[in-house]
């Protein structure tokens, strides 16, 4: 039921409509500007086969089958460790962050699973089809994205008003299905195997029902459907120079459904603006988890530039820079310590799954992504002019040209030009590139925009506890206190002292 890499690279060959810097893509797999994700996406699936891996990225559901477990349902706290676990260990082989590592949209199906009872009202078939696909997603061990990002028209106005075929929706109904008409923004989907698409902007009004309320699983290699990527970082230089670009970089796609079929089977809510406000409502529910967890990584990688560069200079041992090295380790262990409590504090779900913690979760994310800016500007302070100043690989290279650097980089036995050389160009590609620009928008808007992050925290942290300790504190009558329940502590540590007297 785990795929090899070989498999997954053969099940993108399928014809897909993907275009390039104006060109058709004969084949996505080996372009080069696709070819390094593909190759890593590739080498997470061969990882699941290999002996030393297999109990930590994979488990077995009682089917006699091994399963990739960043794809199991959630159950217990101790999944979520082993996700963690499995999703540290694939970012450390590959040696870099990647935020389409296969398990982030599937936590948005989890959150379609809690709501099985409020989509069932609307239609059964939603229900039956949202447990279908989860279960394909296990047992089919697919590469899964999601596809949510709109066209951005004139927002003042409902889509009707503008032209009506820019934001997604259904056209026609048809025996198999609904034909879906409209463009979505996606990172890695012109490499993946399917998508879940749903609609980003709400502009119902009051209405009840809209054809652009639609939600469903689309098959990235369906007929009808084109990509148009922007360029990609990786071959645009040498990878000598910029080793992050010519790696990492997650060739994003507007997406275009050209009167595209989309069978029954894989509509999860269609029409129903009820359904469509609770997806947006509880999207992240789970797979912001996944994407806090990018955020670590790429903390640990921003720490690491700093050091190396502070030391291979001799400065890291004056005040200044362990204050500002400080304020870096302060950022990271701020993500360690949401991800962690979030696994020891989670919560149940409508539906019995085992939710991070969701107050937590959200501070997290809101904290990893609004400070992200700040952090690599010190280690940009922390590195110094010269990530922007050195020669490129060729010069150092050069007959005439390389003695010179060779003379000028070498610090002492342990640092000689080319380690330096090496260091500085990944700082300057972890920094100041075009990769570490979009890298840096993308960590901003990936999951939300900055105010829908900070609306998230507003409607999950708990407000009670803070305003009933502050009301008995300063003896408040009743009349303006407004809880009708005094408040128990810190309620979701009151939670977990009540889980471990219950065994849970």
């Amino acid at each position: 039921m785990i795929r090899t890499g070989t498999q997954y690279r053969d099940s993108i060959r399928d014809g897909r409509r993907v275009w390039m810097n104006g060109e058709r893509v004969k084949d996505v797999s080996v372009h080069p500007m696709f070819k390094p994700l593909v190759d890593i996406r590739a080498r997470m699936y061969d990882m699941q086969h290999e002996a030393a891996l297999r109990d930590t990225l994979t488990y077995d559901e009682g089917d006699g089958e091994r399963h990739c477990i960043a794809h199991k349902l959630p159950l217990t706290r101790q999944d979520w460790w082993d996700k963690r676990r499995a999703t540290d260990l694939l970012l450390e082989d590959i040696g870099g962050v990647v935020t389409r590592v296969g398990d982030e949209t599937v936590g948005e199906l989890w959150s379609l699973f809690d709501g099985q009872d409020v989509l069932g009202e609307l239609d059964p078939r939603f229900s039956a089809n949202i447990r279908t696909h989860i279960n394909q997603v296990v047992h089919g061990d697919l590469f899964h994205v999601s596809a949510n990002t709109d066209p951005r028209g004139n927002r003042s106005k409902p889509p009707q008003a503008q032209d009506p075929d820019v934001l997604l929706h259904v056209v026609k109904e048809t025996d198999a299905g609904v034909i879906v008409r409209g463009a979505k923004y996606e990172t890695a989907a012109a490499y993946a195997n399917q998508a879940f698409t749903k609609p980003a902007l709400a502009q119902w009004g009051n209405e009840e029902h809209s054809e652009y309320a639609i939600g469903f699983i689309c098959d990235m290699g369906a007929p009808n459907l084109r990509f148009i990527c922007r360029t990609g970082f990786a071959t645009r230089a040498p990878a000598e120079d910029y080793p992050l670009s010519n790696r990492f970089d997650e060739v994003d796609s507007i997406v275009v459904f050209d009167d595209v079929l989309i069978p029954w089977e894989n509509v999860l809510f269609y029409r129903h603006t009820k359904a469509a406000r609770f997806m947006q409502s509880t999207l992240h529910r789970y797979s912001a988890f996944a994407f806090v967890q990018r955020n670590l990584k790429l903390a640990d990688m921003l720490i690491g530039t700093a050091l190396h560069n502070t030391r291979q200079t001799g400065v890291d041992k004056l005040q200044a820079v362990q204050d500002k090295l400080s304020k870096l380790a302060c950022y990271r262990e701020g993500i360690n310590a949401h991800l962690t409590a979030a696994i020891a504090l989670a919560e149940r779900s409508p539906a019995g799954l085992m939710m991070p913690n969701q107050s937590l979760l959200f501070t997290g994310r809101s904290f990893a992504t609004s400070q992200l800016h700040e952090m690599m500007n010190t280690v940009r302070d922390l590195c110094g002019g010269q990530i922007c100043l050195t020669p490129d690989y060729a010069s150092f290279r050069n007959a005439e040209t390389g003695p010179w650097l060779d003379k000028f980089y070498t610090l002492s036995p342990q640092w000689k030009s080319e380690d330096r050389r090496k260091l500085l160009a990944y700082a300057r590609d972890l920094l100041n590139s075009d990769y570490a620009s979009h890298r840096l928008t993308f960590q901003l808007f990936a999951q939300s925009p900055p105010h829908a992050q900070t609306a998230a925290v507003h409607q999950h942290f708990n407000w009670d506890e803070p305003l009933d300790f502050v009301a008995r504190s300063a003896g408040l009558s009743d009349d303006v206190k407004g809880i009708d329940t005094p408040a128990d502590g810190d309620g979701a540590v009151s939670q977990w002292f009540r889980d471990q007297m219950d065994g849970d």
